[in-house]
């Protein structure tokens, strides 16, 4: 394992019970402290499910998991029940709506092991980092899509992290919202430094995000191709260049994935 390496994955195969085939098999990932990585792939390729073996949710059949030179999963079982804590941002903000938007902070905060009299602070300075200082009292089903995409990365930053795992956080929201989202995502991992692994089906936004894009088989999940994306930061959503790179990666996965060069991926 390279030293530099902050999330190290070697050789990793999940298989969900009942079923004929892996989830994912053989997967060799990884990731660099503070940087932004982007998992690509299509429809039940195991994207979520890698996030969910970070996350601890999950304990792989086979492979090695080691985050920070520490070994958490090998050979079947966990190899300590001493998971770093992470931030997890979902598809659905998962915001329960009895709950004001402080209120659900504050549970994960619990959740966290984070000491109670810290709270309030932590929730404010989080929401105020989000522009959202106004809307700790308000119910989350008064509050727009992106306003609650926003206050779910607020959640996962104010638990102290040690890594960032997003599953399409931006995938329902309309594309002016969405390019406006990625934009503030971007702000504030240089802002703090997060290592943060993100799962698209976007190539597009995969290019504008990330350090590297790793491309993932159709199930069982393998990843198949690694691309660095050298492009300087702060980046433009409409930069040429991120479209020339878009279409290579489009030939590269249509070939993969199965598809002939007149369709398109859902």
């Amino acid at each position: 394992m390279n030293t530099t390496d902050y999330i190290n994955i070697e050789n990793l195969t999940f298989w969900y019970r009942g079923l004929p085939e892996p989830a994912i098999r053989g997967v060799d990932l990884t990731v660099a402290k503070g940087e932004f990585a982007c998992i690509v792939g299509p429809s039940g390729c195991g994207k979520s499910t890698l996030l969910n073996i970070l996350s601890g949710l999950f304990t792989p059949q086979d492979g090695r998991v080691a985050i920070d030179g520490k070994t958490y999963f090998e050979d079947g079982k966990r190899a300590t029940s001493d998971l770093p804590p992470c931030g997890y941002v979902f598809q659905d903000a998962r915001l329960l709506p009895w709950r004001t938007v402080k209120q659900n902070i504050a549970l994960a905060l619990k959740a966290a092991g984070i000491p109670e009299g810290t709270w309030d602070e932590t929730v404010r300075s989080h929401l105020r980092m989000l522009r959202l200082e106004a809307y700790e009292n308000a119910w989350p089903l008064n509050l727009s899509g992106g306003q609650r995409a926003r206050i779910a990365i607020a959640r996962a930053l104010a638990v102290q992290p040690a890594f960032i795992l997003m599953d399409e956080p931006f995938s329902t929201l309309d594309e002016v919202t969405g390019r406006f989202l990625r934009s503030e995502l971007l702000d504030l991992w240089e802002r703090t430094g997060a290592t943060i692994v993100f799962v698209t089906h976007s190539l597009r936004e995969a290019v504008y995000l990330s350090d590297h894009i790793y491309l993932m088989t159709a199930g069982p999940g393998e990843i198949f191709d690694q691309h660095t994306i050298e492009l300087s930061r702060p980046r433009k959503y409409e930069d040429p260049r991120i479209t020339e790179i878009e279409g290579r990666l489009v030939e590269t996965v249509l070939e993969r994935w199965g598809y002939y060069e007149d369709e398109t991926p859902t």
